[in-house]
């Protein structure tokens, strides 16, 4: 499970790679690159076949990263997790945030054996602030269901 502190962790780091950017510009990753880059955070696209991505410079893989980052947003199908995990451990990177919908329990178990500080099920635009007003109101009823981060 997620705690909070892994949450505040993450977001407050300030220079992140994202894996899951696309060259469609309505996929979610796009969107989150996007409000994360407005935020103020220092973003890498990695994508191995694009050359530049919402106009930053991508690096094909994480072990090509121009410069360390603090923390990787990875944003894939759940069945491509587990290998982007075990990249970002291989780079040394040692926090990693699965996005909603991204984390397998391989990926999970990985960054457990392997002392990554993990975020997953949970929507980083959530947290990452300032939220826009639609991501608290989000936040606002996960806590009553009682579903945030403890």
């Amino acid at each position: 499970m997620t705690s909070k502190a892994a949450v505040a962790d993450f977001v407050s780091q300030r220079k992140l790679a994202v894996v899951g950017v696309s060259r469609k510009k309505m996929k979610f990753g796009n969107l989150a690159f996007r409000e994360l880059k407005r935020k103020g955070y220092k973003l890498f696209p990695v994508h191995p076949h694009a050359e530049q991505l919402e106009g930053e410079r991508c690096s094909a893989s994480l072990a090509a990263l121009p410069e360390p980052v603090d923390g990787l947003l990875v944003i894939v199908p759940p069945a491509q997790a587990e290998q982007v995990v075990r990249e970002a451990a291989a780079a040394g990177i040692r926090r990693v945030w699965l996005q909603q919908g991204a984390g397998s329990a391989a990926a999970i178990r990985f960054c457990a054996e392997n002392g990554i500080s993990l975020v997953h099920g949970e929507c980083i635009l959530m947290f990452a602030e300032p939220a826009a007003f639609y991501h608290r109101a989000h936040r606002w009823v996960w806590k009553l269901l009682g579903k945030l981060p403890r």
